[in-house]
């Protein structure tokens, strides 16, 4: 699909039968235990259900009482036992004590296991280790896919993200590829899939051999979503270390945005009590600066704010008749409007408060010097002074990681002084965490090979493209380098600025980390869509680590003028972050076409490096 020139945006699917589809399966599974029972929920599903189903329809369904898992029951507790939980073998060990503590007192009850979005055989082996396994019945609930928005869909897998890229375990790459069945069953046959990385690659091989099995639903009806892209968050660490400056970010950033929610505390409600908003486009003040630079957000809600006083202001010169029309029809509204603004306006007073302790102004440019390249040491001093004041372990380490993945690695003597310096700081158990991260590829020591550049680059004008390929692939493989820098300018990552970048009236993609970067993964997205493919991308791909793919379905009809030519779902493996979403909803309104995200849970630097960390506080 070349991108066209600029139209309306078609309108993205309707993703609501998504939840009733997952609230339909969830009420059959608590039937098949009929009669009173309690609840046991996982805590990381506790969110994601109060979106799906809440409390009053669980009630409906005979659930008497609720616990989180890893509480005991009351005393007075029902015979029936049902647990909703993820596939962990912890979690199976608490079930499991449950059981035999019950056998040991003589008490008879039914137990019911319901896995979400799928039981591991690992789990099994454990219920029969403890000498349960046919105490209980065990039980799937396929829910994979949950809309945090109109155009958003969350796997709520975080753990996805270490499991798979540090641990190399593969188990998730099944509910992936059943959930991108799903949608194509449901809004597809999609046309087109391009994807890049070892996991986007395995997931669509297993996808499409779920399609070969199943019965080709959905073949022959008109599409709604047209092309897919799937992409490995190790394409791009750069863009998920970096600070985020759009609105949506910064507040994930600071007051962790969770299942599409977030708690708003007494320092932004201006109140003694915290309250929980939901984000999303329904909210008419949040949708309008979500994906603002966080610059321009304090003029936008001023204006609102005065907007909003000339409408109450109209009451005043109102007959009876019009007073009672304007309280019926637009009062409600207007005082929603004004909670909402108030709470926005209290956000961004947080943010400002937290972010000038933090330096933030000086940590944005240290940041912006490592992406173009300059002031290196300058930049090391800093980082050396952010750890010597021990002023966040988590933000110590984000920008060593992006230090390191900018310049293809650390210089050893640059690597022992920021890793002693750290371990100094914050405490020596973080040894492994050096070790998850050196795994990764986030934080690596340049090999004595690895400054070879230059003798590569003078190896390669001596000899043919093929073989100089040939070459860079054997200096690649001494480790896994990031090549950020020559991607970066095959790319064009770093505009080139005449005067400053207008933020009010940006022109591409970097206006969401302040004019400085393109986002990797966007970039990407963007010219594999232009060109149909990555014909002309190849050296880009070689230093990108390869795997990457185009499919086209034969049997899909490319009918350009159908509108779902134009919707492209965005498929992140390991986690997307808001600056990413911002940058991809620019690029559609500029080129009349609609991006929906598809993700295995919402990230951000500050939990991609938890993920990492192995000291328990």
């Amino acid at each position: 699909m070349a991108l066209a020139g600029r139209r309306d945006a078609p309108e993205p699917p309707d993703f609501g039968i998504l939840k009733r589809l997952a609230r339909d399966q969830l009420v059959y599974l608590l039937e098949q235990l009929p009669g009173k029972k309690d609840l046991f929920i996982e805590a990381d599903l506790m969110s994601p259900l109060d979106r799906i189903a809440n409390v009053s329809i669980l009630k409906q369904h005979d659930v008497d009482k609720l616990y989180k898992v890893e509480t005991r029951p009351a005393p007075g507790a029902s015979d029936q036992f049902c647990f909703l939980v993820r596939p962990r073998v912890r979690t199976m060990r608490f079930i499991a004590d449950i059981v035999n503590a019950d056998k040991m007192s003589g008490r008879s009850r039914k137990y019911k296991i319901i896995f979400s979005p799928q039981k591991f055989y690992a789990c099994e082996m454990v219920l029969e280790e403890e000498g349960v396994f046919g105490d209980v019945t065990c039980d799937e609930w396929s829910f994979y896919l949950l809309p945090l928005d109109e155009d958003i869909i969350s796997m709520e897998l975080p753990e996805f993200f270490r499991d798979y890229f540090l641990e190399g375990d593969h188990r998730w790459i099944n509910p992936v590829a059943r959930a991108l069945q799903l949608l194509n069953s449901l809004y597809g046959p999609f046309g087109k899939t391009h994807g890049i990385g070892r996991c986007a690659k395995m997931s669509y091989e297993l996808w499409r051999d779920l399609e070969e099995e199943g019965d080709g639903e959905g073949q022959g009806r008109k599409p709604e979503i047209g092309h897919v892209f799937l992409m490995d968050r190790d394409t791009d660490y750069v863009t998920a270390l970096c600070s985020q400056v759009v609105y949506e970010g910064l507040v994930d950033d600071t007051f962790r945005i969770k299942c599409g929610s977030v708690d708003f505390g007494p320092d932004v409600t201006s109140s003694d009590k915290s309250i929980k908003v939901l984000l999303n486009s329904q909210d008419k003040v949040f949708s309008q600066i979500r994906n603002e630079h966080f610059s321009n957000v304090f003029g936008f809600l001023s204006q609102k704010s005065r907007n909003l006083q000339a409408q109450y202001d109209r009451r005043r010169g109102m007959d009876i008749k019009q007073m009672k029309d304007f309280v019926s029809q637009e009062l409600k509204g207007l005082k929603q409007e004004h909670r909402l603004l108030s709470l926005h306006i209290g956000a961004c007073e947080s943010i400002m408060k937290k972010k000038t302790k933090q330096d933030f102004q000086e940590t944005i440019k240290a940041e912006h010097s490592l992406l173009e390249g300059f002031d290196i040491r300058e930049s090391t001093s800093f980082i050396e002074e952010h750890i010597d004041r021990q002023v966040s372990p988590v933000e110590s380490l984000r920008l060593m990681c992006l230090l390191s993945i900018t310049e293809n690695g650390l210089i050893p003597k640059d690597y022992r002084s920021l890793k002693t310096q750290y371990l100094q700081s914050y405490g020596p158990e973080h040894l492994l965490t050096f070790h998850n991260l050196k795994r990764i590829g986030l934080l690596t020591e340049q090999a004595a090979g690895e400054t070879l550049t230059a003798v590569e680059s003078k190896v390669s004008k001596l000899v043919t493209d093929r073989a100089a390929g040939k070459i860079t692939d054997a200096f690649n493989s001494l480790a896994r380098k990031s090549n950020f820098r020559a991607i970066s300018k095959k790319l064009g990552l770093i505009p080139r600025l005449d005067g400053e970048y207008d933020l009010k009236m940006p022109r591409d993609m970097a206006y969401v980390f302040g004019g400085a970067y393109v986002p990797l993964s966007c970039k990407i997205i963007e010219q594999v869509l232009e060109r149909r493919g990555w014909q002309g991308l190849e050296e880009v791909v070689r230093l990108l680590n390869g795997n990457e793919f185009s499919v086209s379905d034969s049997a899909v009809e490319d009918n350009p003028a159908w509108d779902c030519q134009r919707v492209i779902l965005a498929v992140f493996l390991g986690g997307c972050t808001f600056s990413e979403i911002a940058a991809l909803r620019f690029l559609g309104k500029e080129r009349g076409c609609k991006f929906i995200f598809l993700t295995t849970a919402i990230t951000n630097s500050a939990r991609m490096m938890e993920a990492m960390i192995e000291a328990k506080a």
